[in-house]
Parts: structure tokens; C-alpha cells; sequence
């Protein structure tokens, strides 16, 4: 008779997993996504489409190297275009922008629609498997 210890999944080994952790990209992605648009609702015509613009600017960066385009290889970015990138799509920038606006002493509320767009851009990318890029311009391991 063979017997075999039980499977412990801990926290830290679920969250390794790529569908997890792509699952919970999702979810952040479909909950700034509904903020945005609640934001837009609230506030306005103005935070929709700041909201819309947000969402979109981050994937213009790759616009800084677009003569460069004919001397990379499919699915490499320019590496020009790389360090913009990179800071486009890390969700700490809009996210301590959030904090600044609620801690500062700001009263503009649309722009609070567009950090949630952008944070919305941000989480879908990572819950479709696009991360962040090497200095080379291809997609992170």
C-alpha cells in the first residue's frame, strides 16, 4: 500500500502560479475599470474622458522610438522606447499619485478617474500576460 503525504499550498505557492496571479490581475483590472466609469458618472464628462485618455496613454510611449520600428525584431520593443515604457506600466507611479491626491490638499476630482483608468490599462496588461520589458525591449521572463 502506498501512501502519499498531503499537498500543502500555501499563500506564497498559490500566488507563484501564473493563472492566479493573471486571475487576480483580472480582477483589479474589472474593479478600476468599474471605478473609473463611477468616477466618470460622479463627475462628469471631464473624468470620463480622462479616464479614457489615461487608459490609452500608456501604450503611446511606444511612440517615443517609432522610427526605430524597422531595426527590431517581431515583438521587441525599441530600446529607446523601453525606460518610458517601463515607467508607464508600473502600477506603484499612478498609485502613489492616488495617495498624493488624497493625503494633498487637491480639489480637482476627474483626475482621480484617470489614475483609475491608468491603473485599469496596467491590470489588464498583466492579466494578459504583457509585463514590463528588458533593457532590450522583450518581454519580461
Amino acid at each position: 500500500m502506498c501512501t502519499t503525504a498531503p499537498v500543502t499550498v500555501t499563500r506564497k505557492s498559490f500566488l507563484r502560479r501564473p493563472v492566479a496571479r493573471r486571475t487576480a490581475w483580472l480582477a483589479l483590472g474589472l474593479f478600476w475599470s468599474a471605478f473609473a466609469v463611477l468616477e466618470g458618472v460622479n463627475h462628469g464628462r471631464l473624468a470620463a474622458v480622462l479616464a479614457l485618455a489615461f487608459f490609452v496613454a500608456p501604450d503611446l510611449t511606444f511612440l517615443v522610438a517609432a522610427g526605430d520600428a524597422r531595426h527590431v525584431r517581431k515583438g521587441q520593443l525599441p530600446a529607446r522606447a523601453v525606460p518610458y515604457c517601463n515607467a508607464a506600466h508600473r502600477a506603484l507611479v499612478p498609485l502613489a499619485l492616488m495617495v498624493a491626491y488624497t493625503v494633498l490638499p487637491v480639489a480637482w476630482a476627474p483626475i482621480f478617474a484617470g489614475l483609475c483608468g491608468w491603473l485599469a490599462h496596467i491590470s489588464y496588461d498583466r492579466a494578459f500576460g504583457y509585463g514590463l520589458r528588458t533593457k532590450e525591449g522583450f518581454q519580461r521572463a
